[in-house]
């Protein structure tokens, strides 16, 4: 296969060339990495080096510096909330600078990170034909998977683990509400599950192209680095990580949820009862099923 002649920000007129500003907008494994590589292989995308909190040049606070995993807590979701800590215009001109594409026809600029969840609104205002893909995965399966990194990540004070991840969900499936409500009604956006995209990607790929049409090409079922770790194809994980719950960690997950069984409805999942029985706790909605 010839390789692509790669093309170069700093050497094109990005804001005459990108057409649509696409952006991928979910909390964290929720499947956007996934989906930010499977882009970057369309010949219509330009897209960064990097996750867009940490593309050289980013104006505002991001994860690395502010709760990492669990980032919608106390004092670092204060940081990583306020509009004010951004400059979004001087974010704009770094991400096309270094923002790399396999044609300089490329008319849609893909990035994505955890914090856009809140901040939309100032994404409506400052990058040209904003379009969202929100994304939102089971949280039970979110919370396992976060789980692997807990050696290294810092904890809220008086919080154990599955407890902070689980109030850590419940915010963002909150904001992820309210992005949906606002932009998908009005044509801005789409949302996706990630259980609908390993199920159904022909659909997903079609739900995809309803926000950018050129990205005719675009594949999701093609073999993909994750995580900087593995190369792997498009796969539903979350029946080995639901299957790694144990019914302690459930039940502390479930304290949380059981207060909040409306957000989870409206995503629709289910509350786990029985991590060995019933894996599944929901798939999250079908595509072309509209929230209540």
């Amino acid at each position: 296969m010839e390789k692509p002649a790669w093309q170069f920000g700093a050497g094109a007129n990005l804001p005459r060339l990108v057409g649509t500003h696409l952006f991928g907008v979910g909390a964290n494994n929720s499947g956007t990495t996934f989906l930010k590589n499977a882009l970057s292989t369309s010949r219509h995308t330009w897209n960064l080096p990097a996750e867009g909190q940490f593309a050289v040049g980013f104006a505002g606070p991001h994860t690395a510096d502010h709760g990492r995993l669990l980032w919608t807590h106390g004092g670092w979701g204060d940081v990583l909330r306020d509009p004010a800590a951004y400059d979004w215009p001087r974010i704009r001109r770094a991400w096309h600078l270094q923002a790399f594409a396999r044609s300089p026809a490329a008319s849609v600029f893909f990035t994505k990170a955890p914090p856009f969840l809140f901040h939309v609104e100032s994404l409506c205002t400052h990058f040209p034909n904003a379009k969202f893909i929100f994304m939102v995965r089971n949280p039970y399966a979110v919370c396992q998977g976060m789980h692997r990194y807990r050696t290294d990540q810092p904890l809220p004070p008086g919080k154990g683990y599955f407890e902070a991840a689980a109030e850590h969900l419940v915010n963002c499936m909150a904001q992820q509400r309210r992005n949906v409500e606002t932009h998908v009604r009005r044509g801005g956006g789409v949302l996706l599950s990630y259980e609908a995209m390993c199920d159904e990607p022909a659909r997903a790929e079609a739900l995809i192209r309803s926000l950018a049409p050129e990205l005719d090409d675009l594949d999701l079922r093609q073999r993909l680095r994750v995580k900087g770790q593995y190369n792997a194809m498009l796969t539903n994980m979350n029946p080995r990580q639901l299957g790694r719950l144990t019914a302690e960690q459930t039940e502390t997950i479930n304290r949380v949820f059981k207060r909040h069984r409306a957000l989870l409805d409206y995503f629709g999942y289910e509350l786990m009862r029985h991590p060995r029985r019933t894996p599944s706790c929901g798939r999250g909605r079908r595509l072309g099923e509209r929230p209540a």
